[in-house]
């Protein structure tokens, strides 16, 4: 559908115009984004965001009970609606029997019309949950996000729509008019009407979140804090290497070096008790070097185990939520069972005899994180550019907007180069277009002139990644 529901929570989150408000982008997830419950990110990269995913759990369901439970505002429901209707009519004479004449009207009407209302919890309110101890027996997702190194955030805005509503896109192609009749058959003219009508709907249910606030978590020792200013930065888990020394030492079959020094690793990238991660200064060449460095090392492997993965991705990319299972396997380390395509990888990872040096399961973990950046639409134009082989010439494109622009914080016109353009023509152009489009750049098909938008910046350079790692398992 033209409106599809991760287009309509963009389109709210746009007219809301909130600071550090996010759309939910899949209908299965709308319910799982209300105030106080926990989502999880695990960023393998510095250029782009892993993807917020609902753990399952309410923050009140892992504290200790009895605690005070904070009231939220609610505000005045606010209608939001957005309709588009086109009408094309056409006249055209039809010479391939005989003389006659026919009309065309195209007709399409595509919108929502939605109530929602915000429920919030104010920083004032969350201090009643500063510093509140977790349950003895925490659950399991608290434990598999720490031994996955995760970060934690709760919701503590969420806009719900208040009533029940539908999506819909409907459209109709009407033929009327009069087509000669051979003089083989009978002499004359034949009058004659053609109709077909098409709708699609999408059903909202009442609570339904379309978009919504975090706040990051902070788990210290056996307590959970929540960081009310945006600016300030920690890891999730504090105070938690005892932990994981004693874990491993219960552990006999860990190569007891190689933990310490994966744990030495690991701490390096710990901020001390109460200091502030100060922002750093990232440049495309950092960026750059970053995908050259993975793809060098994806090039190492043997020319069967990138075919695989070339191969097994492919028809995964119309899938989310199997892409989302593959990563939430590898982000644990359970090489375990799985149907279909996902299953193929595994198997290819408990086989394979790389060299030592080289993580192929981080790798593909990067390249996941990736594509998770991406919108459903960017997958599938993605699977399209696969096969199709447009790989090349679009991380190409990809680049030449990213170098020139990476710097400025601020909307700025550019011109796309004329000779990355050439060899993508018709279709192959528009999917690179589109590509590009649902990235927030502002394009036209056939117009080289675009704007710069620095939103743009992390979902181009997710883009770019992707490309840049699909194109090295098409080159194996």
């Amino acid at each position: 559908m033209p409106h599809s529901f991760d287009w309509v929570c963009k389109d709210v989150v746009k007219k809301l115009q909130g600071k550090d408000l996010k759309p939910v982008k899949r209908l299965s997830d709308a319910m799982k984004f209300r105030h106080f419950e926990i989502l999880q990110t695990d960023p393998q990269s510095l250029f782009w965001k892993s993807e917020d995913s609902p753990v399952g759990y309410s923050l009140l369901k892992i504290l200790e009970p009895n605690c005070p439970v904070p009231e939220p505002e609610v505000s005045a429901p606010i209608p939001l609606k957005h309709t588009v209707s086109r009408k094309l009519k056409a006249n055209a004479g039809v010479n391939a029997i005989a003389e006659g004449s026919v009309s065309a009207e195209f007709v399409q009407s595509s919108g929502y019309d939605i109530e929602v209302q915000c429920t919030s919890i104010p920083d004032s309110k969350l201090e009643s949950l500063q510093n509140r101890k977790l349950l003895d027996q925490e659950p399991s997702f608290v434990k598999n996000c720490r031994m996955g190194r995760k970060e934690l955030y709760v919701v503590t805005e969420a806009f719900e729509v208040t009533k029940g509503t539908v999506l819909e896109d409907s459209s109709s192609v009407e033929l009327s008019g009069k087509v000669g009749i051979p003089h083989q058959i009978a002499k004359g003219q034949a009058q004659g009407q053609w109709r077909s009508d098409r709708t699609d709907s999408v059903p909202i249910l009442k609570g339904a979140v379309v978009a919504y606030k975090k706040k990051q978590l902070v788990i210290e020792n056996n307590t959970c804090a929540i960081l009310l200013s945006a600016n300030a930065k920690k890891k999730t888990f504090l105070g938690m290497v005892p932990r994981l020394l004693s874990g491993f030492a219960a552990s006999g079959d860990i190569d007891q070096r190689s933990a310490i020094i994966e744990i030495g690793m690991w701490i390096s990238h710990i901020s001390p008790i109460g200091r502030i991660e100060e922002p750093f200064h990232l440049d495309f060449n950092c960026l750059q070097d970053e995908i050259s460095r993975k793809t060098g090392e994806l090039s190492m492997l043997s020319k069967d185990v990138q075919d695989v993965v070339f191969s097994s991705l492919l028809p995964m990319l119309s899938d989310r939520k199997i892409l989302y299972k593959l990563m939430n396997m590898l982000e644990l380390d359970h090489l375990g069972q799985m149907d279909g395509p996902g299953g193929v990888i595994l198997d290819a990872l408990r086989q394979d005899s790389r060299p030592p040096w080289i993580d192929l399961k981080n790798l593909i973990l990067y390249l996941l994180q990736a594509l998770m950046v991406l919108s459903d639409t960017q997958l599938s134009l993605l699977g399209q550019s696969m096969e199709k082989r447009l790989l090349l010439q679009q991380q190409e494109l990809v680049k030449s907007i990213l170098q020139p622009n990476f710097k400025y914080p601020w909307n700025i016109p550019f011109t796309l180069q004329p000779q990355l353009l050439a060899p993508l023509q018709g279709e192959d152009l528009a999917i690179t277009y589109e590509l590009l489009k649902e990235c927030g750049l502002k394009m036209e098909l056939n117009n080289p002139r675009s704007t710069w938008d620095l939103e743009a910046k992390m979902p181009l350079s997710a883009l770019y990644g992707s490309l840049s790692f699909l194109q090295q398992l098409v080159d194996a």
